[in-house]
């Protein structure tokens, strides 16, 4: 039987993202039996992340100044502004080094189930910044499910009066994708979005 200590750590482990107990357990052990080449450094970082990052006030990405490290970039184009739900979307697009706009973070999607309406996003902050005047275009970069499919047709409602072109990104066939293994809503996307060859 694991001592308390133990076992709460497990609970948290177990807590985040991808882990379950076992892995929780697994990653426990992996921490405690290399204390000083992964469990002291890491108690260390999260202390110093813990008191240190903090939400970019203008896009909602995470960094450890009022203003992230994108919205300082002058070499960005700040009259386009990417809409995703969450912050691990923008990391994604900046993983692909495809943008050279901005992005502005809504802190998830619409879901009547879960009780997350318009108030609790940051939309008004969206809203506010596009009366700025500075905003050219809009891409709308949100998930295809349904909550993803309900915020982006809200937020073209609300966009829909300011001088701002809207636009979205494709859904379809994945780059190397082959039709035998997508779904049918996969398929019926890519086929409503083809292009001319």
């Amino acid at each position: 039987m694991q001592n308390k200590d133990i076992k709460t750590l497990i609970q948290l482990l177990s807590r985040l993202p991808g882990l379950g107990p076992r892995s929780g357990r697994r990653a426990a052990l992996h921490l405690i039996k290399n204390k000083d080449q992964f469990l002291n450094p890491l108690r260390e970082t999260l202390g110093i992340v813990g008191d240190s990052v903090r939400q970019c006030a203008f896009c909602g990405n995470l960094d450890t100044t009022e203003k992230c490290y994108i919205c300082l970039d002058d070499k960005r184009d700040h009259s386009c502004v990417c809409v995703v739900a969450e912050v691990e979307d923008l990391w994604a697009m900046e993983r692909a080094q495809v943008f050279s706009g901005t992005y502005h973070v809504l802190g998830g999607t619409l879901s009547a189930i879960d009780g997350i309406g318009p108030d609790k996003l940051a939309i008004q902050h969206l809203i506010n910044h596009i009366k700025t005047g500075t905003i050219k275009e809009i891409i709308i970069a949100l998930s295809a499910t349904l909550e993803g499919q309900t915020t982006a047709h809200y937020l073209v409602d609300r966009i829909q009066d300011f001088d701002v072109q809207v636009t979205r990104i494709a859904h379809g066939m994945p780059v190397g994708g082959e039709l035998d293994y997508l779904d049918e809503g996969t398929i019926s996307a890519a086929l409503k979005a083809r292009t001319p060859l």
